[in-house]
């Protein structure tokens, strides 16, 4: 009896173990993205993995990172089979990235970079040439809206970041709010996009800041895969994504991302993006 009921916990322990190593090996998309701007972001992100797993017929995660240089070490090391990064690491990047899928704003694949300040700051500014002895928040080292429109701005007005008091990394759109609303920084470069979401989420925040100074349009922050990378699934989540906006449920998801739907333009889109880098990147040589 005792052997018999060694051997039934073996076999179960063994189909226990068989079920685990299944489960690990099933197929799976990963996709990376930095923090979503919504407050309840866990239960968005399941929903949305959901959603788009049913459509694609295998699993699909969202892996957070705080930055994009972190995103792109996983998609680069094939931790990651898609991410969701800016425009300007897709442009320094573009040999090797393919892009999937481009979200739609305000009808176009668009957005801009904004400089914002207190609403009731002490201190009264007007644009780039009065942040001399500021202080200055970017958002992220590879972030488009959030550095590199800035650089050249800075430039423009005939400034450099020694002309500032300090300049430093707040590590998110929604962190450079943050510390221009309670006084951490006088101005802040912040993607237009994730600012307009922000207050129509009445994030308390945002609201204690302003717009004092909006960019020309760039092309959206992009959803990027590897260049040669043959999994079938990608195919069938660009698919997805790509159809959102045609789908009830699809809608809702969107709607919550203040967002149109997706697109899959040219990659000449980022062609404005492209010569800012250069042209950055030229005058800090």
């Amino acid at each position: 009896m005792r052997r018999r009921a060694f051997v039934e916990c073996g076999a179960a322990l063994g189909l226990t173990l068989a079920g685990a190593s299944a489960r690990a090996a099933a197929p799976r998309l990963r996709i990376g993205l930095t923090a979503v701007i919504l407050s309840d972001q866990a239960a968005f992100l399941a929903r949305w993995s959901d959603y788009l797993s049913l459509r694609v017929g295998v699993e699909v995660v969202f892996v957070a990172r705080e930055s994009y240089q972190s995103i792109l070490d996983l998609l680069f090391s094939g931790q990651l089979d898609a991410a969701w990064i800016c425009g300007y690491p897709y442009v320094r990047h573009q040999a090797q990235l393919k892009l999937l899928a481009v979200p739609v704003y305000q009808g176009a694949p668009l957005y801009q970079s904004y400089l914002i300040r207190a609403r009731d700051g002490a201190i009264e500014l007007k644009g780039w040439s009065a942040l001399k002895h500021r202080v200055l928040a970017y958002s992220d080292p590879l972030s488009n809206s959030g550095w590199l429109v800035a650089q050249a701005q800075l430039r423009a007005a005939g400034l450099s970041e020694r002309d500032l008091r300090r300049a430093f990394f707040a590590h998110g759109h929604r962190n450079v709010a943050e510390a221009v609303a309670t006084g951490l920084a006088h101005a802040g470069c912040i993607d237009g996009y994730v600012w307009e979401t922000m207050q129509l989420q009445k994030i308390a925040l945002v609201a204690k800041t302003q717009v004092i100074w909006k960019s020309d349009f760039y092309a959206f922050p992009p959803i990027v895969v590897r260049q040669g990378d043959r999994n079938n699934a990608l195919a069938g989540l660009g698919e997805a994504l790509l159809t959102m906006h045609g789908e009830p449920q699809g809608q809702d998801l969107l709607r919550a991302l203040n967002l149109s739907g997706f697109s899959k333009p040219a990659p000449a889109l980022f062609d404005s993006i492209k010569a800012l880098a250069t042209s950055v990147s030229a005058a800090r040589t």
